[in-house]
């Protein structure tokens, strides 16, 4: 309570006193209070203060652009985050985290890159906060990056998409192999396409990204073709690019096109067969092949280079074949 009131007061001054003078009236009510006992009189209104921090950032991050997905993840993660702690977000300190991020780990046995996903959310939210200016200084400051283990991350071969295409039963499953393979798309972005979205004259379509962000992806024409044979096909009446196998042709989930990728790599007995694959499989090809990064991450769809870089596995061999050209 002691904490709040201080945090609250500087708050308060933060808009009069330079950086300087408000170290010093901290420390100076610090000391002062040191020894005085300060009881919460209406623990209902800062409960009900502590859910408007989380939705009013909430507010600001929907306005950004987030997705709702991407917003409800927020909210539990930090709601959650609030009820285990207990105290008010205004006095919470560094060392609360800390402890946090801590028992959450052993408790369910989380891997390094959760926990950092964890506490880059924490990050976002206690920075945005000092921006606002309801908090002088962000808790996370202080909390490092997590660093994981770099681990190599599997393609598909050319003889597994080979062998995909050429055990598909069906003209719908050929296409989705293809367009997959051919634009590195995510699957999210996938199921959102209609028949009218796609050009083929250009053999391009235009996909809606993370944050309904618009971008060009490109297929080839063994794609064309395929997508093509599986349109001239359907008989039904749907709007949607992919639809089920049977009545009522319902536009197809993500979970339908993972499912039934499982299922064909367990029969092909391929390790691993899910849509993302195929996106990691295109950006390793492009790289290998001398795609500019640049590009590449325009291709892809990503915001920071970082991630384009974390897609992109360049095979050893390539490296041997570079080191022989550029140095050896």
């Amino acid at each position: 309570m002691k904490e709040k009131i201080i945090s609250e007061i500087i708050r308060e001054m933060i808009s009069s006193l330079n950086n300087e003078q408000l170290s010093k009236l901290k420390t100076t009510l610090e000391i002062y209070l040191y020894n005085v006992s300060i009881e919460a009189k209406q623990e209902a209104d800062t409960e009900k203060k502590e859910v408007d921090y989380l939705e009013v950032f909430l507010s600001a991050k929907r306005i950004e652009g987030c997705s709702e997905k991407t917003l409800i993840y927020y909210k539990n993660t930090i709601q959650q985050m609030l009820d285990s702690i207990g105290k008010s977000v205004c006095t919470i300190v560094t060392e609360d985290l800390r402890t946090y991020l801590a028992e959450y780990q052993k408790e369910k046995q989380s891997s390094k890159v959760t926990i950092d996903n964890i506490r880059r959310i924490f990050s976002s939210f206690f920075s945005w906060l000092e921006d606002e200016d309801y908090i002088i200084k962000s808790p996370v400051r202080r909390i490092h990056r997590i660093k994981a283990a770099s681990t190599i991350k599997e393609t598909y071969t050319d003889e597994q998409l080979e062998s995909m295409r050429d055990n598909c039963d069906n003209p719908r499953d050929l296409a989705l192999i293809d367009i997959l393979a051919s634009t590195g798309m995510r699957v999210g972005e996938l199921v959102l396409l209609n028949r009218d979205d796609i050009s083929f004259d250009e053999r391009e379509c235009i996909v809606f990204g993370k944050g309904d962000k618009e971008r060009m992806v490109y297929f080839d024409a063994r794609t064309k073709i395929h997508l093509q044979n599986y349109l001239d096909s359907r008989t039904d009446n749907n709007e949607a690019l992919f639809v089920s196998l049977k009545a009522p042709y319902n536009r197809m989930k993500i979970g339908g096109i993972e499912l039934r990728l499982r299922e064909m790599g367990k029969r092909l007995n391929i390790e691993k067969v899910h849509p993302h694959k195929f996106r990691r499989t295109l950006a390793t090809v492009a790289i290998d092949k001398g795609m500019p990064i640049e590009q590449l991450q325009k291709l892809l769809g990503h915001q920071r280079i970082d991630t384009t870089l974390q897609y992109a596995m360049v095979k050893q061999s390539n490296v041997k074949i570079a080191h022989r050209k550029y140095i050896g």
